[in-house]
């Protein structure tokens, strides 16, 4: 992800819900000290692992899918109205393509929400909605520790009405909504992230 608080904001609940049955890691691009540390007691409050790097290019996107070999990697929509987080997204793509055909990872690849649910081409088109309901208030607490970011005015309520509408799609309180993204020309099936 292109900033210390997005893991929690597009996706802190399905973070911290696959959390209790395997090893999760996050990787977001270093900012400064201070959301540098917000983002590791976040990461701790969702019961994650984090890595903050200098960069996110294609080689270190490459590298850290042969270091961590993930199942499930998630990324940025590619035509997302932030630029940085359009950057990542064609970080992600970029390293993609070798380090899968050496490794085999990841076997599926999504692309989270973004702002009110709106890229450059319109409305997000999540066809998989993931229910957080249970882990929507850790989502809340990990998002609250990025205390320098406007969360009360502005991500807090966003966040909150996304899960919402996402949940009321799937008939649950809460939820958070991915897309499918193809590896390599193939998408494979699944009945989860």
């Amino acid at each position: 992800m292109a900033h210390p608080d997005d893991l929690e904001l597009w996706a802190g609940g399905t973070l911290a819900l696959h959390a209790q049955h395997a090893r999760v890691v996050g990787v977001v691009r270093s900012h400064d000290h201070i959301r540098n540390a917000e983002a590791a007691a976040s990461a701790k409050t969702l019961g994650i692992d984090v890595e903050i790097l200098e960069s996110l290019d294609a080689t270190t996107v490459g590298d850290l899918i042969r270091q961590h070999r993930p199942d499930i990697l998630i990324t940025h929509p590619l035509d997302d109205v932030h630029p940085d987080h359009r950057a990542t997204a064609a970080a992600v793509l970029a390293g993609l393509p070798e380090a899968h055909i050496h490794t085999g990872c990841p076997n599926r690849l999504y692309t989270c929400d973004s702002y009110n649910s709106l890229t450059l081409g319109g409305p997000v088109n999540a066809s998989v909605i993931v229910d957080v309901t249970t882990t929507y208030d850790q989502k809340m607490r990990a998002l609250a520790e990025h205390r320098s970011q406007p969360i009360d005015a502005h991500f807090g309520p966003m966040a909150q009405n996304l899960s919402a509408l996402w949940g009321s799609r799937i008939g649950v309180e809460r939820a958070e909504a991915f897309t499918p993204v193809p590896i390599l020309g193939r998408l494979p099936a699944a009945s989860r992230l």
